[in-house]
């Protein structure tokens, strides 16, 4: 199999999801503010001092980034946040983080994360670059955090969880962002099969995909080109996409129930409609959210 940029380097995708967290929790615009202050201390000094400039958020909404991606991350990271909170506050046992970046959940909501395990799962350079900075800005990691180096396209996921004390029978919040379409097709089934198999009763799953038709090249959806460009450009390419009307079926092949999908015309209603209903942000097209629960 070719070596893939993350196998040298930590993910680029990554730090850029990092930067529009740290960019969105200094926005004033509520629409726009998420509460991931923890990724401008994981950012560096100089971005995020540069990021506390509203001029300059501006810049990257409007010129750097994606036409719609940094509104998808910030969307994204709200649906996430409650489904993540949701399940601390029903006391699920274990939460896995897949991809996990350098995702600050674990930490951000320490407090209230009682017994419930924790589970993050990367590339082994990209967890590694979050554990530097993590030590670097004295950021204390709750004692029921795991983390777990993985390459989903060439290691055995149930092997990595069994050895990391996993427990299959366990009531689990499943977390995919921004992971299943930089994964094989091939490796997507085998991470579906893993967690259908390790879900315990009353388990959930949280995971976002892009659209079938962006990897056709169709370029029919707001934001497409750029986005299919700029992770292009860092060799970080997307392999795997769905349709949304092949998720509920695409669920119900590894045991779990369709329970909420949102596309960004949904995304945009949800998260950018002020108090006169006017929608203030536009969401890139080509990712869908799901939430679904273990039959």
């Amino acid at each position: 199999m070719t070596e893939k940029r993350i196998e040298t380097t930590p993910s680029r995708t990554a730090e850029w999801t990092c930067l529009a967290r740290a960019a969105s929790s200094m926005e004033a615009d509520s629409c726009y503010r998420s509460d991931d202050r923890l990724a401008a201390v994981l950012a560096p000094g100089f971005v995020s001092a540069l990021l506390r400039m509203a001029p300059v958020r501006g810049l990257y909404r409007r010129v750097l980034a994606p036409r719609g991606l940094y509104e998808y991350v910030i969307a994204r990271t709200k649906y996430i946040d409650a489904a993540f909170q949701q399940a601390l506050q029903e006391r699920f046992d274990q939460v896995l983080l897949f991809g996990a970046g350098f995702d600050t959940r674990a930490l951000r909501f320490g407090a209230v994360l009682g017994d419930t395990r924790v589970f993050e799962l990367d590339t082994a350079l990209t967890q590694s670059a979050k554990l530097q900075r993590y030590r670097e800005k004295q950021l204390a990691v709750p004692g029921n955090v795991t983390f777990i180096a993985i390459d989903f396209d060439k290691e055995s996921l149930p092997e990595k969880l069994r050895e990391a004390g996993f427990r299959p029978t366990q009531r689990s919040l499943f977390v995919l962002e921004g992971v299943l379409m930089y994964l094989q097709p091939q490796s997507v089934e085998a991470t579906f099969r893993a967690i259908g198999d390790f879900a315990g009763a009353g388990s959930r799953i949280v995971f976002d995909y892009v659209r079938a038709s962006v990897l056709r090249g169709e370029n029919t959806l707001y934001g497409e080109e750029g986005a299919t460009r700029a992770v292009g450009e860092v060799n970080e390419p997307w392999h795997f996409g769905l349709e949304p009307a092949q998720a509920e079926s695409f669920l119900a092949g590894h045991g779990f129930r369709l329970t909420d999908q949102e596309d960004s015309s949904a995304l945009e209603k949800r998260y950018f409609a002020g108090p006169d209903g006017h929608v203030r942000g536009r969401v890139n097209g080509t990712h869908c959210l799901v939430t679904a629960e273990k039959v």
